[in-house]
């Protein structure tokens, strides 16, 4: 039994000794802290303009705009990155941040108008450093850059999820302890205090230098003075995690409207930490999957789990059987996410690599907002079997997408693959 059941575990854990031997201890942690302030802004910002103004509707109005301007410039803090390098934009954006967190908390403490709190909300989602994806770019630039195997950069994106999703875990549950135990304004002003040290510390790391401004093809040695046109493919890679995000949201808007049926509503966010533990979990297990198995049939196999795994809530009405189906489903939203990610990588050019991860984020926060607006009435209207009916919806055009794509390697890229693979 144990040696059958050892090679997995090495396995990964020789993989990611690899990936931290990258670029030491140290980023990882400051990533880490550094991305924080993404996953705790939104439902941050909520939280305290629904205790200070007493409107849950100018709440939603400015988490909701916080939102849109996340989307909109994700795409920008991306592309300036590739153009400037990280270390100016990132630190230029997290000190921007920093002081637009703190403007929103001063406007909603001194409860001004809902107009003017949408628009600080807007800015503080428009500043956002996104550490996360630049993190994913540099650690995957320094794989790529010290030739590291192939195991080794789907680790390191297997890494990254993992920490993205324990931020996602760790964050809103943070946030929700301070506004029990104190006041919202706590939580969001250590936001402000956590992107204004440790987004300029990711900014400042000695690797963000390694990671210059990419000027010609991968592996050509030529430099181009246009940019490389992004595949065909990575559109639909787009439509998937938007989907992703989606499904996500539209759980989410499910599991608030069963907890609430039930009388329960402070259980709703340990139903996400149990999702996103589990997903966490899987994440970093991955890893230790085979070579073998590429990155085409890893994303037909995610997002296949993800459909079957989605359909038990269609009749789901108790608070039991809510926590293990949906901590079940948490086994496939990491999966997907890792090869999507590492499929993108493949995709495109090294010059466009941060724009496309942020471009990504925004799609899959874009998703997300997007379908709990939506789904949220329709749970409102018709009760949580509607929500989660869209969430399984969203997964099977996923696994659709899956079936029917087929994900290219950029040219410049080492390996004859015929598809990317992580």
């Amino acid at each position: 039994m144990g040696t059958t059941q050892g090679p997995g575990p090495r396995r990964a854990g020789d993989a990611y000794r690899r990936v931290i031997r990258l670029t030491g201890p140290l980023l990882p942690c400051v990533s880490f802290l550094g991305r924080l302030p993404t996953a705790t802004i939104q439902f941050g910002s909520v939280l305290l303009v629904a205790r200070t103004s007493g409107s849950l509707g100018t709440a939603g109005l400015t988490g909701g705009a916080l939102a849109l301007g996340q989307v909109a410039c994700g795409p920008l803090v991306g592309r300036l990155a590739d153009r400037h390098g990280q270390r100016t934009v990132v630190l230029a954006f997290s000190l921007a941040n920093a002081l637009a967190v703190t403007g929103l908390v001063a406007g909603a403490l001194a409860v001004l108008p809902t107009a003017v709190l949408a628009l600080l909300g807007a800015v503080a989602g428009a500043t956002v450093p996104l550490v996360g994806p630049l993190a994913r770019t540099r650690l995957v630039a320094l794989a790529r850059r010290s030739g590291a195997r192939e195991a080794t950069v789907g680790a390191a994106l297997s890494f990254e999820s993992t920490l993205d999703e324990l931020s996602f875990v760790l964050g809103p549950a943070l946030v929700g302890a301070a506004a029990v135990l104190a006041h919202p304004a706590y939580a969001m002003g250590g936001v402000a205090v956590l992107v204004a040290v440790c987004g300029s510390a990711f900014a400042l790391h000695p690797t963000a230098r390694l990671v210059a401004p990419a000027r010609g093809e991968r592996g050509s040695g030529r430099v181009r003075a246009a940019r490389p046109p992004l595949p065909r493919c990575v559109a639909a890679l787009l439509v998937t995690l938007a989907l992703q995000g989606a499904m996500f949201g539209a759980c989410q808007a499910g599991i608030t409207a069963l907890t609430a049926r039930a009388g329960r509503e402070d259980q709703a966010g340990l139903v996400y930490a149990a999702m996103g533990v589990m997903s966490a979990a899987t994440g970093f297990a991955m890893a230790a999957v085979p070579d073998r198995i590429g990155a085409r049939t890893r994303w037909r196999l995610a997002t296949g789990a993800a459909l079957v795994l989605s359909l038990p809530l269609l009749g789901t009405s108790g608070l039991p059987g809510l926590y293990a189906v949906v901590t079940v489903l948490g086994v496939a939203y990491a999966p997907h996410l890792i090869t999507v990610f590492g499929l993108l990588e493949r995709a495109v050019a090294p010059s466009r690599l941060a724009e496309t991860m942020g471009v990504a984020t925004s799609a899959l926060v874009g998703g997300q907002a997007l379908a709990v607006a939506v789904t949220g009435r329709l749970a409102e209207s018709h009760g949580p079997v509607a929500a989660f009916a869209a969430a399984s919806t969203a997964a099977g055009l996923t696994f659709v997408l899956a079936l029917a794509v087929r994900p290219t390697t950029y040219a410049g890229t080492p390996g004859d693959a015929p598809h990317a693979r992580v």
